[in-house]
């Protein structure tokens, strides 16, 4: 059942018989300077700096307090806002410490209806707040759900704060001895308490683990008996204090002769990947390739430059370079660069890796490597170029600075003709629907928050994303399923914000987790959808196709087990069951920039809103 007031707890009761929260413990230091300290440590971390929190040591005075209400104690120095939960038997003790020990507030409980939604709206959350959620599953069942969108998490580099209820003391047939063992090969720490102390010490240094660089998953089994535990009249726990790592910054000598190698360059490259991880990173990035005037080829996996500047350029261009610079982008190779060519990187990527899942492909065999975070290693990186760039070689900068930029004009040039092919069409053209939506939102503050190459790209080669939270990135596995649930978590982080969120959702993707639509329209989490219904897993047919041609066989057959179709899937029914505003199927262009306008409206009045337009394959 939905809160009476999302953001307001009720007024705890006091009456004989009832025990107040605050007659359960002593703290060393007062509950609002921690929560305050916290939260400072928390934006000191997203900005690279250092903060340190405030260690309570709690003395127990009532016998009526819980296991879980001393877990939900430690919990507050993290400062999670939101906990997202598929609701389960062996966290019931956690589940009712947050509803009215905490009064549902810091965190929050988001309602996920499906274990995989419940991590990957924490993955989409993170990468617009920079901050992790915690998310309470299963530990046995749920974690097996789980694990795609944990695995997409751990490729992508992003926090998720897991916690697992289990059942060791009265076992049944989801109980397990190591739950952590099944994420173990994709995920950065683990722990399974036995004590309480021992949770303290753990959740707190999940969290440290979790958002120091390389940021990844980190699992917590939390045993149901020590949930619904009562702690001993007396007992004092310690709750330590969370001090945020800074990140790893590149060692300055290698910082300068870095430098250098870029200063010499005739033709640099910078190959970007992961490197951002705020705004401050992407105005980092602009301000040194703006300093050297070399070209930037983004993979967007991050939002790590702006879409319409001049020196952004296609991956063709790293033929061209006689020294490319790889930042947090590990698979970037020789075989990709002109002969000659060197290759320099800075990147997190060896400061902590796994062996099982080749998620990082072959090695990277550069010619200088420096093993540290790109965003805090560049601001030295910068002032050092500065220094070395003679003036001498002004002229000559500017000059391949003209290059780049009369490359991409070429590039944009060629793209905006290529959008007009089909325009009028029926099924759409995906370039005409992300023409259509830029017309009506670029006026506004905005986030994409679905993956940015979404709709053949259309979006990242016509809108004008500037900002860090314009867009977020990929999945990280490429797996199917993620970018609904990412997309409801993204819109989550940007609620506060009051951003207008667009969702540019695939088909078959959708239909992994279809109920992402009821906890977004369960939580009033305010977001348009936009389907790019092609009634198929096109890509696997053009594969199958291609397979067909070369083997000189029937090519008319190769939607067979590809086809989303016979029936068609009604989308926008299936929104409005579940709470949304809704429009669809739109085939015909002349429909869109009506319907559009009316799904904004119904998105700014506070509502989710999917529009279910039928493309073209492509």
């Amino acid at each position: 059942m939905e809160q009476s007031d999302n953001n307001k707890p009720e007024q705890k009761k006091t009456d004989e018989g009832t025990v107040d929260r605050r007659s359960f413990i002593k703290a060393a230091a007062a509950t609002g300077a921690a929560l305050a300290t916290g939260a400072q440590s928390l934006n000191a971390q997203v900005s690279g700096g250092i903060a340190a929190g405030v260690a309570e040591e709690v003395e127990i005075v009532s016998d009526g307090k819980h296991g879980s209400d001393f877990m939900m104690d430690v919990m507050k120095q993290m400062d999670f806002e939101f906990m997202t939960i598929n609701t389960h038997s062996d966290s019931a003790g956690l589940q009712e410490s947050v509803i009215n020990y905490m009064g549902n507030v810091n965190p929050e409980l988001i309602t996920g209806l499906h274990e995989e939604v419940c991590v990957a709206m924490g993955h989409g959350y993170f990468k617009i707040e920079g901050k992790p959620l915690a998310a309470l599953i299963y530990g046995s069942v749920g974690l097996q759900h789980a694990a795609m969108a944990v695995y997409s998490a751990f490729c992508d580099r992003v926090p998720v704060y897991i916690l697992l209820g289990n059942q060791r003391n009265n076992p049944n047939s989801r109980s397990v001895q190591d739950a952590p063992a099944m994420v173990r090969d994709f995920t950065k720490w683990d722990d399974s308490p036995l004590t309480l102390d021992h949770f303290a010490k753990s959740a707190v240094r999940a969290y440290s683990v979790a958002m120091t660089t390389p940021t990844m998953p980190v699992v917590l089994s939390v045993d149901k008996k020590l949930q619904e535990m009562i702690v001993p009249k007396g007992e004092k726990l310690r709750i330590p204090k969370y001090t945020p790592n800074a990140p790893p910054a590149g060692d300055p000598n290698a910082v300068r002769e870095l430098a250098k190698m870029l200063v010499d360059a005739e033709f640099p490259v910078l190959g970007v990947e992961r490197a951002a991880r705020s705004q401050a990173g992407l105005e980092y990035i602009v301000e040194l390739a703006e300093l050297l005037q070399a070209g930037v080829v983004d993979t967007i996996q991050r939002m790590n430059f702006p879409s319409r500047h001049p020196l952004l350029q296609e991956p063709g261009i790293f033929r061209q370079a006689d020294l490319v610079l790889a930042l947090e982008m590990p698979m970037l190779s020789h075989t990709r660069l002109k002969e000659g060519a060197k290759l320099a990187s800075i990147s997190s990527f060896d400061l902590f890796t796994r062996s099982n899942y080749w998620h990082f492909g072959n090695y990277q065999e550069s010619d200088f490597s420096i093993a540290a975070d790109v965003e805090a290693t560049l601001p030295s990186l910068i002032e050092e170029v500065r220094r070395q760039l003679p003036r001498s070689k002004r002229s000559a900068v500017r000059v391949r600075g003209e290059k780049f930029a009369e490359i991409n004009r070429q590039n944009r040039e060629r793209d905006k003709a290529f959008a007009a092919n089909g325009w009028n069409t029926s099924p759409l053209n995906t370039a005409r629907v992300a023409a259509e939506l830029w017309e009506q939102i670029k006026h506004k503050d905005w986030s994409l928050v679905s993956r940015s190459d979404g709709m053949s790209d259309w979006a990242w080669k016509l809108w004008d994303f500037n900002k860090y939270y314009h867009h977020i990135g990929q999945s990280g596995s490429v797996g199917v399923g993620y970018s609904n649930p990412a997309s409801v978590g993204a819109a989550l982080a940007n609620r506060k914000h009051g951003r207008l969120c667009i969702n540019l959702q695939n088909d078959g993707d959708f239909m992994f987790l279809p109920s992402t639509l009821w906890t977004a329209a369960h939580h009033k989490i305010p977001m348009l959808t936009v389907m790019h219904n092609n009634r198929a897993y096109n890509q696997e047919i053009m594969l199958i196709s291609r397979m067909a041609a070369l083997r000189d066989r029937d090519v008319s057959r190769c939607t067979i087990g590809s086809e989303i179709n016979n029936p068609a899937i009604d989308f926008a029914g299936m929104a409005r069951s579940m709470g949304w505003y809704a429009e669809g199927p739109i085939e015909h262009p002349s429909d869109l920039p009506g319907a559009i306008k009316r799904a904004i409206a119904a998105v700014e009045s506070g509502q989710p809103a999917l529009l279910d337009t039928i493309t073209h394959p492509n």
